[in-house]
């Protein structure tokens, strides 16, 4: 807001400075107002170059204008940020989950060699079998 209110002041001053000057001489005194003098011997002045009372309206509103894109380019920016912020947090939470499921699949491999090891005789071979099933999934799973 507070960058809002340096343009809007100038909108408000720019109309404030297109008003009317009026200039009259009394006692060979020159005093300028912004009424006409009381006597009826004022003459109204021009506007200074660059101010039209005509224009400051329109120099105003579309300063308003302005402003009012700005704010919402501002909203929409915000606005994709916190998406981009939300895809990310999903994308972590998918690569947490996924090394979760990787670290359980290791656990597995180094459960079944070791009671591979462990056995003998038909046993041996069954516990070979699962360490072969569990070496495969992690390679499937969790390449590298």
């Amino acid at each position: 807001m507070m960058r809002l209110f340096p343009l809007l002041a100038a909108g408000v001053l720019s109309g404030a400075l297109a008003q009317p000057v009026y200039k009259y001489t009394h006692d060979g005194r020159t005093t300028y107002a912004d009424r006409p003098c009381a006597q009826g011997r004022s003459v109204e002045l021009p506007a200074p170059a660059g101010i039209r009372p005509e224009g400051a309206e329109t120099v105003a509103t579309r300063d308003a204008r302005t402003l009012v894109e700005l704010e919402k380019l501002r909203l929409a920016r915000e606005r994709e940020q916190q998406r981009s912020a939300k895809a990310d947090a999903r994308t972590a939470r998918a690569a947490a989950a996924h090394r979760k499921q990787c670290a359980r699949l290791h656990l597995r491999r180094q459960w079944a060699e070791e009671d591979a090891a462990r056995l003998t005789g038909r046993g041996r071979v069954a516990a070979q079998r699962r360490a072969q099933r569990a070496r495969e999934a992690m390679a499937v799973e969790c390449p590298a």
